[in-house]
């Protein structure tokens, strides 16, 4: 585990994109947002806490605090699934609003909202499957260690992209509903999947099954419109989250 001895430093970074990425679009609007979108912001920002946490007890002697964290880290991660799949329903309440007020949402159309959903579902299953994975693999350190480490880079998507999108859409304010959110939205995803390969690079881990999973559910996430405009997917999406 001595290549580990930095991982705690090495992952403010994705903790410093996250934070800067939901700032503006949580903190601006902070007593609008609903119980729920406080809890999930909550309780993701500690995740990502955790993770730069645990290594750093994991390879600075603190095993014991290492493993009591661990259980309580566990408990943790089920309230981000949890908190993250009871959210859903306001993407279709989306749909709704922008296709009552197009005028309001602009470039946020029925299609982008019906991709978010499309996206974050199985971004949503693929975190909680890397999370039991290091459980399983707890005893096989380097496995169990980048299994947690890869959950940073499958759920990033939804808070960095609000933040890409924002710093894109107020300079152009006054332009407005005519505003172009493919390429920020595309560019969130090509900086998740860099950040994401080079972390893998650097620990040795680019052919390992946590990467491909957190490679996977990006590449998938880069199609976001094109899903949202499938009409068997907004169907689907529309039956399964209902308000």
């Amino acid at each position: 585990m001595h290549k580990y001895k930095s991982l705690h430093l090495w992952m403010l970074i994705p903790m410093v994109f996250m934070q800067l990425g939901i700032a503006m679009d949580y903190w601006g609007d902070f007593t609008d947002n609903a119980w729920s979108v406080h809890i999930h912001y909550w309780t993701g920002s500690i995740w990502y806490l955790y993770l730069i946490i645990q290594p750093y007890y994991a390879t600075h002697g603190k095993l014991e605090k290492h493993r009591t964290n661990g259980i309580i880290g566990m408990f943790l991660a089920g309230g981000v699934c949890l908190t993250a799949f009871s959210m859903m329903y306001r993407d279709i309440e989306n749909v709704n609003m922008s296709a009552a007020n197009p005028e309001r949402f602009g470039p946020f159309t029925p299609d982008f909202f019906y991709g978010v959903a499309a996206c974050e579902i199985p971004m949503i299953l693929i975190f909680g499957y890397a999370v039991i994975m290091s459980i399983i693999k707890r005893k096989q350190l380097e496995d169990h260690a980048w299994w947690l480490v890869s959950t940073v880079f499958i759920i990033m998507m939804p808070a960095l992209g609000r933040g890409v999108q924002l710093f894109f859409i107020i300079p152009q304010a006054d332009k407005w509903p005519n505003i172009d959110i493919v390429f920020p939205t595309l560019l969130s995803q090509f900086i998740i999947i860099l950040l994401l390969l080079i972390t893998a690079w650097k620990y040795d881990k680019l052919k390992h099954p946590a990467t491909y999973w957190a490679l996977g559910i990006n590449v998938y996430c880069l199609f976001i419109f094109q899903i949202g405009e499938t009409k068997w997917v907004q169907d689907l999406l529309t039956a399964l989250l209902k308000g």
